[in-house]
């Protein structure tokens, strides 16, 4: 199911639009900018969705690399420093990591982080005989699911990784995916990039 750079432009646009306060549809729409190397136009798609939601790490990292594009350096790395925190209170590696290595490239050095974050407070409580159960993507230690939502090792991450109210909430967001994207779940190819989508709004890194 190969989408030309314009179609998912497109279908980004409208989903987008159809909600502005759709985090994912802005980062989705910006990231695709941003892959067409269309900068200046994945610019404000990354800020709004920091607008809306200040701890999606990953937009950050997108967000400082969009600006190192447009010769933002100063920029660049205040969002980067501002990224690094965030991911770094959140528990959320992968994001961290980059953008650690993004800041040492420009010779900057990593912004010193107050310990305890609640993911951190979660894992020393797991260690000291609780649950150890964060969500990926709202960072409560409660409300997770009794059961795996589907079958699979994904569906595995999920139960271990989201509680039931961020489930309930992609499932209403999968549903526009599906919509305006025009994917055949049946298509395996269809339901990678809808995987893709779900990992992306849960924070499933």
């Amino acid at each position: 199911m190969a989408v030309d750079s314009e179609t998912r432009i497109e279908q980004f646009k409208k989903m987008a639009e159809a909600d502005p306060d759709n985090e994912l549809g802005h980062f989705s729409l910006g990231k695709a900018y941003y892959e067409c190397g269309r900068y200046a136009e994945a610019e404000p798609c990354f800020a709004r969705v920091l607008e809306l939601n200040e701890t999606f790490s990953k937009a950050y990292q997108f967000l400082g690399e969009t600006r190192l594009k447009l010769d933002r350096r100063r920029d660049a790395i205040q969002t980067l420093r501002q990224g690094y925190s965030q991911a770094s209170r959140r528990g959320d590696v992968m994001p961290r990591d980059e953008i650690a290595r993004l800041l040492t490239s420009l010779g900057e050095s990593l912004p010193e982080v107050q310990p305890g974050s609640r993911r951190e407070t979660t894992s020393q409580a797991a260690g000291a005989g609780g649950g150890g159960f964060t969500c990926s993507r709202c960072g409560r230690p409660d409300g997770r699911m009794a059961e795996r939502p589907f079958k699979g090792a994904l569906g595995e991450e999920v139960l271990a990784n989201v509680c039931g109210q961020c489930w309930t909430e992609w499932i209403g967001m999968g549903t526009m995916v599906i919509n305006e994207m025009g994917l055949p779940l049946a298509d395996p190819r269809a339901q990678k990039v809808y995987d893709e989508h779900m990992k992306e709004f849960l924070r499933l890194d």
